[in-house]
């Protein structure tokens, strides 16, 4: 049985990698507490093939970032950590990362379940990236391999590294939980060498198809264009690449979704079911796109409660280590 005592003996041999180990600043113009413990810069030189915009962040009056010259991860670390880790991907459309409405509010919520909590800031294909489409997608699995190769440095277990997106940061983490094996740059440190798989992915109101009917969202216009082939589309939709091995799923939209159809979630389900993927669906009645973790007075005010027994039975080898 794994034991507190064995996690950290398992968790000494992790490579860790101090020097990319940032001190921790606010992204907002005004919340401390939305500042987080350090940063992680994704890549030790420019991302792969380069480009991309220069200057520091943009953040606009809602809280969304853009002009992302250096994607990295915010470190969010609990009170008293369980060992257990989420990545957070905040929606925008690819255009931008939704952080004050949805990936910090989600930090908060999981360091109060004792949860490290990890927050993306990646690549948007519209900003001259010449990885184009693939550069989100790359630095969500540099993000997950630089995690677990570090996992010794934040008291996680590398067994326990799951994934939490929000709309466009939805389907971003829905490739990266389906479509692990497939590596989207080359090796470039001895992090790269770590599983990119996720042990568990939770989707929220996210944009899975980019395939007709569903297919007019921005997340479709800013990875494949408006005029894909069918091929092209099928490609980048997070329901072709489900198989068997790919990690339990927890998917929330509500039925009054005007961003994206609420189609996506039961299509993703339906996908899960027949590959024997475990998966839950939570259909709201009402609260529309974007609500993040939950509108006060609203049904999406309720899909936390419902996501925190599913992380304890997810992850319960580790709870249960905890009271040893």
């Amino acid at each position: 049985m794994l034991t507190r005592r064995s996690l950290l003996t398992a968790l000494s041999a992790a490579t860790v990698m101090p020097n990319m180990l940032l001190p921790g600043r606010a992204r907002a113009a005004g919340n401390p507490a939305d500042a987080p413990s350090e940063i992680l810069p994704l890549w030790p030189d420019e991302p792969p093939g380069g480009g991309g915009p220069s200057g520091a962040i943009v953040e606009n009056a809602r809280g969304a970032i853009s002009n992302i010259a250096m994607p990295d991860i915010a470190v969010y670390a609990p009170a008293k950590p369980n060992g257990i880790a989420v990545l957070i991907a905040g929606g925008g459309g690819y255009r931008r990362i939704s952080m004050r409405n949805e990936a910090r509010p989600a930090a908060r919520w999981l360091n109060s379940h004792g949860i490290t909590a990890f927050v993306l800031s990646y690549r948007l294909p519209g900003e001259g990236w010449a990885a184009g489409p693939l550069a989100p997608l790359q630095d969500a699995q540099r993000a997950i391999l630089l995690i677990r190769a570090n996992a010794a440095h934040f008291g996680i277990d590398p067994g326990h590294l799951g994934v939490l997106g929000f709309s466009a940061g939805g389907h971003l983490l829905g490739l990266a939980a389906t479509r692990s094996a497939f590596a989207s740059y080359r090796e470039v440190d001895a992090a790269d060498k770590q599983s990119a798989r996720p042990d568990f992915a939770a989707l929220i109101y996210p944009v899975i198809t980019l395939k007709p009917p569903y297919d007019n969202t921005w997340t479709r216009r800013m990875l494949v264009g408006r005029h894909p082939s069918a091929a092209l589309s099928a490609e980048w939709s997070v329901e072709d690449h489900v198989r068997a091995r790919c990690p339990p799923m927890f998917l929330v939209q509500a039925k009054d979704d005007p961003i994206s159809n609420p189609e996506n979630t039961v299509i993703l389900q339906q996908a899960c079911l027949k590959a024997g993927v475990p998966v839950e669906l939570h259909q709201l009645e009402n609260g529309g796109h974007g609500f993040g973790m939950g509108r006060s007075g609203k049904a999406s005010a309720d899909w936390p409660a419902d996501f925190a027994p599913w992380l304890a039975c997810i992850n319960r080898p580790i709870l249960l280590s905890g009271d040893q």
